[in-house]
């Protein structure tokens, strides 16, 4: 076989398939990346049982095959040679030779006989969103998936589309994070995707990306596609919690305060936070301030932030990473916190409208 590729294509098509490759397995062939030829075109696969990514490269051939490749020795003498137009020749014993301007290289590659094909999902169960709208769901969601594998199923996201409403809703048993959109999309669906595989299509997409990606599900997998790049990933059961329920629908106290503000005060917390010097963060709203105060065994925090403040004085205790993580990831300069006492979930939200909401669960104060 022989077939010429241009070298930035391929070495950004190795990049991206290579996110899937399994790096240890039972089957050695997964170990690396599938590389299929086939007229005008190759073909990346990598898949590691749970995840699998493929996307297609332009080539100046005729020919037909394919083997397996190791992911970085693919990688680094791809990106290594100096020409822009790279041609490969693999010979019968599966030996490839690179070849570009005065430099040549070879190795060696395996059987792809024995690499077991992606899941096939049928496309008529299929809706899209935008890229850049998608990648800017998973970022402000994924921090609440839960790490715990005692259920897998809140180690995912769950995908909640109904009436024209997309909402990606993550939870971990501390915390919920939602965000929404209006959608296009007639039907329902309710499925939910791994952590990881979210975390992949959001890397895989550009911040400046407009165009629309592409999802299609069924019972078992789902597919994103991304500028020719397919995400395949297994789909996660069992019950996901009922998030409404958890949402209040009404509130005794709300605060617009200055996110900077309060971020800087809790990383300043941070500071006197460690596995033994644990404490939650006090924190005072009302009288138009938020006061927040930290004492452990290294040291102590006090500060107070000008807010605008309206309905019941409280006094709330709260987990400070758990704050953080979701201040972290809120849009604009403020947030709207609302509280409905000592004991009950504190709410974060935009200054207008709720295209997301993020909850958090208080923690009892000794005093």
């Amino acid at each position: 076989m022989r077939y010429i590729c241009n070298k930035l294509e391929l070495c950004e098509a190795i990049s991206n398939v290579s996110r899937a490759v399994s790096p240890k397995s039972t089957i050695a062939a997964l170990e690396g990346i599938k590389v299929s030829v086939r007229p005008g075109e190759i073909e990346l696969t990598a898949y590691n049982l749970e995840m699998g990514i493929r996307t297609t490269v332009k080539a100046d051939t005729q020919d037909q095959g394919e083997f397996v490749v190791s992911p970085k020795l693919f990688s680094e003498l791809t990106r290594r040679m100096s020409g822009d137009q790279i041609t490969f020749t693999v010979d019968d014993n599966l030996v490839i030779t690179l070849t570009c301007d005065n430099t040549d290289c070879s190795f060696s590659a395996m059987s792809a006989e024995e690499y077991p094909d992606l899941p096939v999902v049928d496309s008529q169960r299929s809706f899209t969103v935008k890229q850049n709208i998608l990648r800017s769901m998973i970022n402000q969601t994924s921090y609440a998936a839960s790490t715990n594998e005692s259920k897998p199923v809140l180690t995912g996201e769950l995908f909640d589309i109904e009436e024209g409403k997309f909402n990606l809703v993550a939870i971990d048993g501390f915390r919920l994070a939602i965000r929404s959109e209006l959608t296009e999309c007639s039907e329902s669906y309710h499925f939910v995707v791994p952590k990881k595989a979210l975390q992949e299509v959001s890397t895989l997409i550009k911040e400046d990306a407009s165009k629309d990606c592409t999802i299609c599900t069924n019972d078992r997998h789902i597919i994103f596609e991304i500028n020719n790049v397919f995400v395949i990933s297994r789909l996660l059961e069992g019950a996901f919690h009922n998030y409404k329920l958890s949402i209040p629908t009404s509130y005794k106290t709300e605060v617009i305060v200055s996110k900077k503000d309060l971020s800087n005060s809790l990383e300043r917390c941070s500071l006197i936070i460690d596995e033994k010097n644990k404490s939650p963060i006090r924190c005072e709203i009302g009288g138009g301030l938020v006061k927040i105060n930290c004492k452990t065994g290294i040291g102590r925090v006090n500060d107070t932030i000008p807010a605008d403040t309206t309905g019941e004085a409280v006094t709330i205790g709260f987990n400070n990473r758990l704050m953080l993580d979701a201040l972290r990831v809120a849009e604009g300069d403020k947030v709207k916190i609302r509280l409905n006492g000592a004991m009950k979930v504190i709410e974060l939200l935009p200054l207008d409208g709720e295209s997301y909401i993020f909850l958090v669960m208080p923690i009892q104060l000794k005093n």
